[in-house]
């Protein structure tokens, strides 16, 4: 059964830091793009960024740039985000998300664009 599971969330004041990660288990990692995507209470989920399959093309929400960084480690079929400067409206629930389809070309911000998801990690910012 395919699984993605994320950790590393959790209550940081304004302007913290946290790194969620994502590790993915049956399926083939390295052939994904993968996403981050978050949903506030009363909220559609959005998207926040998205790596390329090989780690070298990353994309992001405008709300995000400069502040968030993507990145993965295929070996360890290991997908992070980190988060700088965070702001109370980052407050979310942050899923990872697995897609298929050329990086430049596929919508990354439809959640429809991908395959395998996963449960969730908490982010509460507050002080």
């Amino acid at each position: 059964q395919v699984r993605l599971v994320e950790s590393g969330g959790g209550l940081v004041q304004p302007g913290g830091s946290l790194r969620l990660s994502c590790v993915a288990s049956r399926f083939t990692f390295s052939s994904y793009h993968m996403g981050w995507f978050r949903q506030a209470p009363g909220k559609e989920r959005e998207f926040v960024a998205a790596i390329d399959w090989t780690g070298t093309l990353t994309n992001y929400a405008a709300s995000v740039k400069d502040r968030f960084t993507g990145s993965r480690d295929n070996a360890k079929n290991t997908v992070y985000l980190q988060m700088n400067s965070l702001e109370p409206e980052d407050t979310a629930v942050y899923y990872c998300a697995a897609g298929t389809g050329a990086f430049t070309t596929v919508n990354l911000k439809t959640p429809a664009s991908y395959t395998y998801w996963g449960q969730g990690t908490q982010v509460s910012v507050s002080s």
